[in-house]
Order: C-alpha cells, then sequence, then structure tokens
C-alpha cells in the first residue's frame, strides 16, 4: 500500500492522513456461532442424537467408504462444501465414541 507524500501530484498524491483504528464491524462475525447458541445446540445433540441419514454416513464411515459417505451427504444437504464438514463432524463423533468406549473399558478393568 503506497503512502501519501504531501505533493500535489504523482503516484502518491494526497494530504498525509493517520488511519484511524476502528472497532471490527459486526458484520464479520456473520455465521460465528456464539456460546450460548453453541451450548443449547450440544445438549440438543446429546438429547436427541443423530439423524438417521448422520446414522448412515457413520456406518459408511466405520467400514471405510468414505467417498459412499461424502454422496449420501452431498444427496442430503445440497453442496460438496457442506457434505465435506458433515463427513468430517460425523468422522469426529466416531472418535469421540471410541475414545469414551476405550475410558471406560479400562475404568472396567480397573476395577
Amino acid at each position: 500500500m503506497s503512502t501519501a507524500t504531501g505533493m500535489a501530484a504523482g503516484l502518491n498524491k494526497g494530504h498525509i492522513v493517520t488511519k484511524r483504528a476502528l472497532a471490527p464491524r459486526i458484520a464479520h462475525r456473520k455465521g460465528r456461532a456464539g456460546k450460548r447458541v453453541k451450548m443449547i445446540r450440544e445438549l440438543i445433540r446429546e438429547v436427541a442424537g443423530l439423524a438417521p441419514y448422520e446414522k448412515r454416513i457413520c456406518e459408511l464411515l466405520k467400514v471405510g467408504h468414505d467417498k459412499r459417505a461424502l454422496k449420501v451427504a452431498k444427496n442430503k444437504l445440497g453442496t460438496h462444501g457442506r457434505a465435506k464438514k458433515k463427513r468430517e463432524d460425523m468422522a469426529n463423533q466416531l472418535r469421540k465414541q471410541r475414545a469414551a468406549g476405550v475410558s471406560e473399558e479400562k475404568a472396567k478393568k480397573k476395577k
């Protein structure tokens, strides 16, 4: 970015000014979930569980059919980007379940 020289002519012509530091605009956080919304969504996910198509995606991921899982998600959600995000979410869900299962087994062995 070029700076002004104070000259009346040339590439960097114009009055020399200092940029003000403005607060970030609210529009820049559009689409990001706040703490309260995130907590409520987690609670609903715990109570309601997975949707049938999400369960199917999880089953496909368990047997290693990642591409098929992506296709199922894309058919349900409409776009490739949303499908990839959903597949990643379901993979994370499976990882959490496995981690919880392993920790439960360790707890049982200790008793």
